[in-house]
């Protein structure tokens, strides 16, 4: 199982407090390890070293975001939120990850999110040997690939993929037992199954030619599950099976 990243919202307010954890809940990546309404209260928590992301309220009673900041012998990453712009100076010398305005769009949380998980993996990678690297790489054009998910380097086997599903900045693997949801784009994956058997028939899905089961008007059925043919991606389809765009 891939490891989740284990995150903390700080923030006196309940409203903020709900809409953070749901947002952490929409993003597959993470997990709430709790929620503190007071600084105080997260301490042990990131002392601990368990906590690796702190979504941290500034302006909060008794001790604001800045000067709990100060206190912490252990530094996870800092997310700030704040409804006050000024703040964004001093919390970036204090080498916070990032600086959220409340109120807190989706998107922009999952920016600050991503700069962790990019962050994250390219420590990672550079604890490996450049041959691991390379023989990674290598794996490519063999009947497996390696997909880099959270803090490990899973083994997919090509003949286990069912499709390959884009969801804005990231890409889901569909196989046979699970899913792996990974950092990444699309036209990388296309790269990456060109010449394998795969074609893209929408600019959210890749699959295998071999599970195609059929295709009419403006869906393709893979496996079992109707996925959306793209228009400008019909004719690329239908030379590779040797159809006529007589269904659509």
């Amino acid at each position: 199982m891939i490891s989740k990243i284990k995150c903390i919202v700080v923030d006196d307010e309940p409203i903020a407090r709900k809409y953070l954890s749901d947002y952490i809940a929409k993003m597959p990546q993470l997990e709430l390890l709790a929620t503190c309404g007071k600084a105080a209260d997260a301490y042990e928590i990131i002392e601990s070293g368990e906590a690796e992301i702190v979504f941290l309220d500034i302006q909060m009673p008794g001790i604001t975001g800045i000067e709990f900041l100060r206190t912490l012998q252990k530094k996870p990453h800092i997310i700030l939120t704040t409804a006050y712009s000024e703040y964004a100076l001093e919390g970036y010398e204090l080498d916070v990850t990032d600086y959220l305005l409340k109120p807190v769009a989706f998107e922009r949380f999952a920016r600050a999110v991503n700069k962790v998980v990019s962050k994250q993996n390219s420590e990672q990678e550079a604890k490996l040997p450049k041959s691991y690297e390379e023989n990674e790489n290598q794996c490519f054009s063999r009947d497996f690939i390696f997909v880099k998910s959270g803090y490990k380097s899973v083994k997919v086997e090509i003949e286990d993929i069912l499709y390959v599903e884009g969801m804005k900045e990231y890409v889901v693997i569909h196989t046979k037992e699970k899913k792996y949801t990974k950092l990444d784009r699309m036209k990388n994956f296309e790269n990456l199954l060109k010449g394998k058997g795969f074609i893209r028939i929408h600019k959210s899905f890749i699959v295998p030619v071999k599970n195609i089961e059929a295709v009419f008007g403006n869906t393709v059925e893979v496996n079992g599950k109707q996925l959306p043919l793209g228009r400008s991606f019909k004719n690329g389809l239908n030379t590779l099976l040797g159809m006529n765009d007589n269904y659509s």
